[in-house]
């Protein structure tokens, strides 16, 4: 028994994949005469201008995305002091970040204090707020429970927002 043929169907974007090229080159030659000039295509313009306004927004969006992912990594705009033991036996550290954009800008900042061979001991995050564009501001670190020996501090992650 012989097996039926299904046509198929063509698909709207091959369709129109085709269509559109032909209607824009015959748009385009339309009222050109022997003797004279063809004035620029339609076509042409349209392409023209459709590339430069693609080309602004792709320049818009790669510079608000840079903005953007500038702010997840900071490290380098903070630094911290010399941990202290505070009279509550609690570890403290000096904090200070640097807004190096051009608006004021808040961070939040994660410390670790470690031991000499570098075990994790204690973590802390602390937020500084509204810190004015091209200045610098402190806080402290504070540990979440009393640490004793030799405690070291680092910045593990910075954030600006």
């Amino acid at each position: 028994m012989p097996v039926p043929r299904t046509r198929r169907r063509p698909r709207p974007g091959r369709v129109a994949g085709a269509v559109i090229p032909a209607a824009l080159l015959i748009a385009g030659t339309a009222g050109c005469t022997g003797d004279e000039e063809p004035p620029p295509p339609p076509a042409s313009s349209l392409a023209s201008r459709a590339t430069e306004g693609w080309a602004s927004a792709t320049a818009e969006a790669g510079r608000r995305f840079d903005e953007f992912t500038q702010g997840f990594d900071v490290k380098k705009d903070v630094r911290v002091g010399s941990p202290a033991t505070a009279a509550d036996g609690r570890t403290t550290a000096e904090v200070t970040v640097r807004n190096t954009t051009d608006s004021a800008r808040s961070f939040l900042v994660e410390v670790h204090f470690t031991d000499p061979d570098e075990r994790l001991l204690d973590v802390t995050f602390l937020t500084v707020d509204d810190v004015p564009a091209g200045e610098s501001a402190k806080a402290t670190a504070r540990s979440t429970h009393d640490l004793s020996g030799d405690i070291r501090t680092e910045v593990a992650r910075a954030v600006r927002y």
